[in-house]
């Protein structure tokens, strides 16, 4: 993703991008920021388990005469592509939108319980990275005066954070990028049983060109040697992302436990799922009705 906006900034299709980096004064929390540079795109680099608002203050972009390309959340995109029916000038200001595949966006109390189990002190914080300089990389909590503390990404997003993911996600049927020009993922490996194996090893994402916007960016950043390309066998997505499987197949059972409650609940149209759920079975939506029910009666939602 980071090679497809340096390749955006430096043939002069767009004059910044907007994105989401590190907050400097909440190490483990996110900011929004512009960045002009490749060097300031590189800055922004690496997954961020937390909350972000990418499209705050989106009125004094609009406003402006400048061109960006925008990076968020699943969420984020599809906002931003819903106000271009009523806003002409969203598709001016944001020629190209890109996302990734998103699990769920965990709370801030997700950060401050790897913290904990780190044994490290949210003062003594210097700096704190979710993942990275390896593939998945270690979630990293670099400590005031030297030194760091670290765990594995399986332990951190599998152990804890995955834990802390927000109610609004698991209700979530896009958490691939649908609305976006460009989405990018973990192509991780998997076992024999068909699950991500997340042991250190060399990268590889997986480029979805989504529109032939997209498609044709892609195409030119590979022609210009931003990045390299190989085929990639579609079938092979259910294995190597089966939590976007999983929450597709399961949002309408969810959303049926809402409805049963009288909970406010999100209207989707393209999604397929009453397909999907299908493809879940009986059973698994049962669990899945029944699950939401007892977390709403909780509330937990």
């Amino acid at each position: 993703m980071s090679a497809l906006l340096v390749h955006l900034i430096e043939i002069g299709a767009v004059d910044a991008v907007l994105q989401v980096a590190g907050d400097p004064d909440l190490a483990f929390g996110n900011r929004t920021v512009i960045s002009q540079t490749r060097q300031d795109i590189l800055n922004c680099a690496g997954s961020r388990y937390a909350p972000s608002s990418p499209l705050a203050g989106l009125n004094a972009f609009l406003a402006s005469d400048r061109k960006y390309a925008f990076v968020g959340k699943p969420c984020d995109v599809a906002a931003l592509n819903a106000l271009k029916r009523e806003d002409d000038r969203v598709s001016t200001t944001f020629p190209f939108l890109l996302s990734f595949f998103c699990a769920g966006v965990p709370s801030l109390d997700g950060a401050r319980e790897v913290l904990s189990e780190l044994n490290v002190d949210e003062a003594d914080l210097a700096a704190f990275r979710y993942r990275g300089n390896g593939w998945p990389g270690h979630t990293v909590a670099s400590l005031e005066g030297g030194g760091h503390k670290q765990m594995t990404y399986a332990e951190s997003w599998g152990g804890i954070l995955s834990r802390h993911v927000q109610f609004r996600c698991k209700i979530c049927p896009d958490g691939t990028g649908g609305a976006a020009d460009v989405a990018c993922a973990d192509a991780w490996e998997t076992d024999e049983k068909g699950y991500p194996v997340f042991e250190e090893r060399n990268g590889i994402s997986l480029v979805v060109g989504r529109t032939r916007k997209g498609e044709a960016l892609i195409q030119e950043a590979t022609a210009a040697g931003r990045i390299a390309l190989e085929e990639f066998d579609r079938k092979q997505l259910i294995k190597i992302q089966p939590g976007q499987t999983q929450k597709r197949r399961y949002t309408l059972s969810r959303l049926l436990a809402l409805y049963l409650l009288f909970r406010p609940r999100p209207r989707y149209r393209g999604f397929h799922l009453l397909w999907n759920a299908k493809q879940a079975g009986v059973w698994a939506n049962l669990r899945n009705f029944l699950g939401t029910l007892r977390r709403i009666s909780r509330g937990r939602y």
